[in-house]
């Protein structure tokens, strides 16, 4: 009978096949300075390892140090520098009985290391290198089934492929190989070959054998990575190799490689740094460059959004791969939610992504490509050539060709990334080896920028909530607000700004800013919004306001605390006052253009000081004149302090013209820091067309009391010209001043204000007990009507507290 072979074990039969090929390919080119990142490569395409790390022993034999590794960062697996060769060590173990050993999660998870690690579910094992130089193999896995026996097969490829030869130290005084340096870690003092001078342009005989001195010559934006390399105290292992720019004296910078390794020191020798420098121009394609996966970490570093993840993987693949089409795509659920899409034109992708197009947002139902639904469940990249069978929506990504590319995230699926080309195009060692590294990134950094995107829409819903939500319509006045939040990130900020409406046509200003960002900073500035408009609405002066919101910031015991500026305007006379407590004063724009910052006195902040004082400063407003408050977001930067920022304010707003505010408050934040939140607040002051007539009159607690009220009433509506219509506002003055008399002690006022017809009669009284309506009154009873009289006769009525007691209002509207 012939021997049947099951498809599972031609695939396996293939695999390794094809993984002696590509390593075959590496061995011949022994020269290359990446053969041994290159090999290492291979465990992470055809062993299916997330991690694969060489080792090798130390100078004095006592430890086995890291001296290459590929993959996602070791520090998520607890892996370290160095481990003893004679501790118990799967490293140690293997290197000294020359067997491979491993470990299941469930041991990994006993092992030291581990702790530090959020969720040790992951495989390892660690093989004997052998050779000149020795060493182990060291390779973790992510899947749940760990390493399989052909994944092991594909490792012991690996690790026979890849011996090496420990580089030593260049003998002092001895001629350096070509581009060859040697850098004394403690003095500084490098030793470079010749050809190496002359890629950074320097004679021989003028080099005076610093390293400061190439460093000097370095483009400024590449020195803190070079530092990194050539600093032993910042040094880490995988950082070892990079590009940078050097200065022509003519043209643009020169592109350098630099590859090099740290050697310890001992027997009174110091550490140093070997390695070699060559044009980065001269090497091979960058498909796999180590350069190219550096810069899409240090990409993937500051991406704070999962679009600004997406658009750094297209950067990062599609000119080196020379793709015609790439999507990256985060998993929800059992949906594939497309992020980023290159090109970005609905018509260079099927039929099925267009049909579904939502604006740049488009959704691809897994269900809808089995394929792509099975390389998810599989994790790990898979690849169909020209002419595959594949459904339409993925054939027509790729019909010359499809890389599928599952982005793992810890023990579960982030996304994927798709790689399409029109033409047939072959996916070589090269491309795999930096697909795979490049998975783990963008799986990483996946999922961290959709945390981040969740918490920048709660923090953004918390703050909009805690802010106005719209600026109350002011007689002879318009107000704008705006709020920026800070982008260094996503903590809640504490800047605050409120307009309250207060009677008599008065208007308080108010902007703060809370110490900090964080929740507890937010919660707080929602505390002192709340606490310093209900003081405000009470009736009380600024500078008792402010005193009051001080008072109950100390009370809270709250270790944070507040600056603020109150403003209280008077928008018939157009003057105000203004309290400071900490905070910058407000910037006055005149109606000839002219700006001055005002010279109002401040106290300490909110929350600092029990018995703190906070005096009262005077402001005249013309009409036409723009009053602004500010956070020191607005003016305060690293590089300036709040004086000069108030003097650039002023500038601006001298420059800008009022006529329509919102305009004016855009542009003067157009060009803000963004380091710290920025709150912004403007007034313009038009002056109110019709002034209202008021008048005033104190009730003394005598028999005749509302006889006077009601004569006071008659003769200051006769002098105002209401000479009929009047008799039911006398019926009101009459029961909210007996009201006040018979149910109040203390002090009683009468307060009488007529402005478009409308005639306001408010008694302010001692007691803050708020009159009540009677909801019945029997035939019996002998009082309890007024309150019914006064709802009665005037198109509207209330209460409100004033400092110490209330008042109680009614308008009247009368005939022309």
């Amino acid at each position: 009978m012939a021997n049947v072979v099951s498809p599972g074990a031609r695939e396996r039969e293939t695999r390794t096949l094809r993984a002696e090929g590509a390593l075959k390919a590496i061995a011949a080119d022994p020269e290359s300075p990446e053969r041994v990142r290159r090999v290492l490569e291979q465990a992470l395409v055809f062993a299916g390892a997330a991690f694969a790390a060489l080792y090798a022993p130390s100078e004095d034999g006592e430890l086995l140090c890291l001296i290459e590794s590929v993959g996602v960062p070791r520090t998520l697996y607890g892996v370290r520098d160095s481990y003893p060769r004679a501790g118990r060590s799967p490293l140690a173990e293997a290197h000294r009985d020359g067997r491979p050993v491993a470990l299941s999660p469930a041991e990994f998870a006993e092992d030291a290391q581990s702790r530090r690690v959020p969720s040790p579910a992951f495989h390892l094992v660690a093989l004997p290198v052998r050779g000149d130089g020795g060493g182990c193999l060291l390779a973790v896995s992510e899947r749940p089934d760990g390493f399989g026996a052909d994944d092991r097969a594909c490792l012991e490829l690996v690790s026979d492929a890849v011996a090496f030869t420990a580089p030593t130290e260049p003998a002092e005084g001895g001629e350096l190989p070509p581009g060859a340096f040697s850098l004394a870690m403690d003095t500084g003092r490098v030793r470079v070959a010749d050809d190496l001078l002359e890629l950074f342009g320097i004679d021989r005989a003028a080099f005076d054998g610093r390293v400061e001195t190439l460093l000097s010559l370095t483009v400024p934006e590449d020195l803190p990575s070079l530092m990194s390399v050539v600093e032993a105290d910042h040094m880490s292992i995988g950082d070892r190799e990079l590009e940078f720019r050097v200065l022509q004296p003519a043209g643009p910078p020169k592109w350098l490689r630099l590859s090099g390794r740290l050697l310890p020191g001992g027997d009174g020798r110091p550490a140093r740094l070997v390695g070699t420098v060559a044009d980065a121009s001269t090497l091979r394609s960058d498909v796999t460059d180590v350069a190219r996966v550096q810069r899409l970490a240090a990409a993937l570093a500051t991406a704070v959004t999962v679009r600004d993840v997406g658009k750094a993987v297209v950067a990062a693949l599609r000119r080196p791969l020379r793709a015609d089409r790439i999507a990256l795509a985060e998993l929800e659920g059992d949906r594939l939610v497309v992020t980023v899409l290159d090109p970005p034109e609905p018509e260079a992708w099927p039929e099925l992504w267009r049909s579904e197009w939502r604006g740049e947002w488009p959704d691809a139902p897994v269900r809808a490509m089995p394929t792509l639904a099975a390389a998810l469940r599989e994790g790990r990249a898979r690849i169909w050539p020209a002419g595959s069978s594949l459904e339409p929506a993925l054939a027509d990504v790729g019909p010359g060709g499809l890389a599928v590319l599952p982005l793992p995230a810890g023990n579960r699926m982030a996304g994927a990334c798709l790689i399409g080309y029109d033409t047939p195009h072959d996916f070589g060692a090269d491309e795999r080896a930096l697909l795979t590294a490049c998975a783990g990134l963008a799986g990483q950094a996946l999922v961290r920028a959709r945390a981040f995107d969740a918490e920048h829409e709660l923090v953004g819903m918390l703050q909009r909530q805690l802010l106005p939500r719209r600026l109350p319509r002011l007689p002879g006045a318009v107000a704008v607000a705006r709020y920026l939040p800070s982008t260094a990130g996503l903590e809640l900020g504490g800047d605050w700004y409120d307009v309250i409406p207060l009677p008599d046509h008065h208007v308080a200003l108010v902007i703060g800013d809370v110490q900090g960002h964080s929740a507890g900073a937010a919660t707080l500035m929602g505390q002192m919004r709340t606490a310093l408009r209900a003081y405000a609405v009470e009736g009380h002066p600024p500078d008792v306001v402010v005193a009051h919101a001080n008072r109950l910031l100390v009370d809270m015991e709250s270790d944070l605390f507040a600056t603020c500026a109150y403003v209280d305007v008077d928008l018939e006379e157009g003057y105000a006052w203004c309290v400071r407590a900490g905070h910058p004063p407000p910037v006055l724009r005149y109606p000839d253009g002219r700006t001055e910052i005002a010279e109002a006195e401040g106290g300490p902040p909110l929350g600092v000081l029990g018995q703190a004082q906070f005096p009262m400063s005077p402001l005249r407003l013309p009409p036409g004149t723009v009053l602004a408050l500010t956070t020191d977001g607005l003016v305060e930067t690293p590089d300036s302090d709040i004086d000069a920022g108030l003097e650039r304010l002023a500038g601006e707003l001298a420059e800008a013209a009022p006529v329509d505010l919102g305009l004016v408050a855009d542009a003067l934040l157009g060009n803000a820091p963004r380091s710290d939140d920025v709150a912004l607040l403007l007034l313009r002051y038009d002056g109110m067309e019709l002034r209202p007539l008021r008048e005033s009159w104190t009730v003394w607690r005598v028999p005749q009391a509302v006889g006077h009220a009601r004569r006071f009433a008659r003769r200051t509506l006769r002098s105002w010209g209401v000479t009929e219509e009047y008799d039911a506002a006398l019926v009101v003055v009459s029961e909210l001043v007996t009201n006040a008399l018979v149910h109040t002690d203390g002090r009683v006022r009468m307060d009488l204000t007529l402005i478009n017809n409308r005639l306001r009669i408010a008694v302010a009284d001692a007691s803050p007990r708020t009159p009540v309506r009677p909801t019945s009154i029997s035939w019996e009873a002998t009082g309890g009507r007024g309150i019914l009289l006064v709802e009665a006769l005037s198109a509207t009525w209330g209460t409100l507290p004033v400092s110490g007691g209330k008042q109680v209002w009614a308008e009247l509207v009368l005939q022309g």
